[in-house]
């Protein structure tokens, strides 16, 4: 018998128990109350349990009644879910957006535009990778239907692929304070960074791509994790560049000091993150609307960052790197990158 309950009777349960009698539910379902207690007495009869006390002039719900009322609701609420996840696949919504993230990308703007997608998008199934910096393969291989990218020139990506500029990341050179390369006011020789040990951030499933534009020393320490990169960078293990957004903390705090090349553009060296998919499978409304999302998260993030820049930052330090590379990225001026 209990397989013969349906979800008409379910919903004419939770109304009338909502609506406290059998008349106001049938206007709210639009039927004759007739119909209503008909159903309700079927669905007792099916089920072996009494829902509503009749004696008194409202019926009442029963002790098992209001015990089965949440579970009616719970039920109702999973078919609604279910018709409405149905509803958006038929029209192109994507069951599952999977998002490879580059390290290098500021975690801030991402997390506000991925809470905002979760509630745009609630039927989607959200899968990110944040742990690696080799994000061209899986869009590639269809893995991840987007990719958010950091590597220092477009034109090392291949030709399949669509990009679309999010924001720049500044990549200061930083040492320890008791590290020797500390002790320069000014920009440093390159024959002076090359008796010294480079820090590199670099993901194994990348290393046909840790060329030696990135390089200033012959001297090289490759790190596949970036929270090791920053110990051994404040423990005065080398030198290294790092997202300002990861190290702002301990450059404040003095535990790291920005060091300055002396082939150091005057802007600084920055990476230009995009968003990037396969031309032949963009992405659905999903991806879409999140790529979208992280625009404008993207400029409301540099425009804090620049405020800050300006205010907290000592002005000697001001004058040859992080406001300026911000506020130039704001503009729409494009500036020199590098990989890391």
């Amino acid at each position: 018998m209990l397989d013969g309950v349906s979800l008409d009777q379910l919903r004419t349960f939770i109304a009338a128990a909502d609506e406290g009698s059998f008349s106001a539910a049938g206007r709210r379902l639009r039927r004759a109350q007739s119909v209503v207690s008909q159903t309700l007495a079927n669905l007792e009869g099916q089920l072996g349990v009494k829902l509503f006390d009749r004696a008194a002039r409202l019926p009442a719900l029963t002790d098992e009644g209001r015990s089965l009322l949440a579970d009616a609701r719970a039920v109702a609420s999973g078919v609604d879910r279910f018709k409405a996840r149905a509803k958006s696949l038929s029209n192109g919504l994507e069951p599952e957006l999977r998002v490879a993230v580059d390290v290098t990308f500021p975690l801030a703007p991402f997390t506000a535009a991925v809470a905002d997608l979760q509630k745009e998008f609630p039927a989607t199934l959200l899968r990110f990778d944040l742990d690696s910096s080799a994000v061209i393969e899986p869009v590639l291989d269809g893995h991840c239907a987007v990719g958010i990218w950091g590597m220092g020139s477009w034109l090392l990506a291949p030709p399949q692929l669509t990009h679309e500029p999010l924001l720049t990341v500044r990549m200061p050179l930083v040492v320890s304070p008791q590290h020797p390369l500390a002790s320069y006011s000014g920009p440093i020789p390159t024959a002076v960074l090359a008796g010294h040990t480079q820090l590199v951030h670099i993901d194994p499933a990348d290393l046909s791509r840790a060329g030696g534009s990135r390089l200033l020393s012959p001297r090289v320490s490759r790190l596949s994790h970036l929270g090791a990169k920053l110990a051994f960078l404040r423990a005065g293990l080398g030198f290294g560049r790092l997202p300002m957004h990861v190290i702002e903390a301990d450059l404040a705090s003095g535990a790291l000091v920005e060091i300055t090349p002396a082939s150091s553009p005057p802007e600084g060296y920055v990476i230009a993150m995009s968003a990037i998919y396969r031309t032949d499978s963009p992405p659905g409304p999903a991806g879409r609307w999140f790529i979208d999302r992280l625009k404008q998260q993207d400029v409301r993030w540099l425009q804090v960052k620049a405020r800050r820049s300006v205010t907290a930052t000592p002005k000697r330090e001001r004058s040859h790197n992080g406001s300026l590379a911000l506020i130039r990225s704001i503009s729409g001026n494009s500036l020199p990158t590098v990989n890391r």
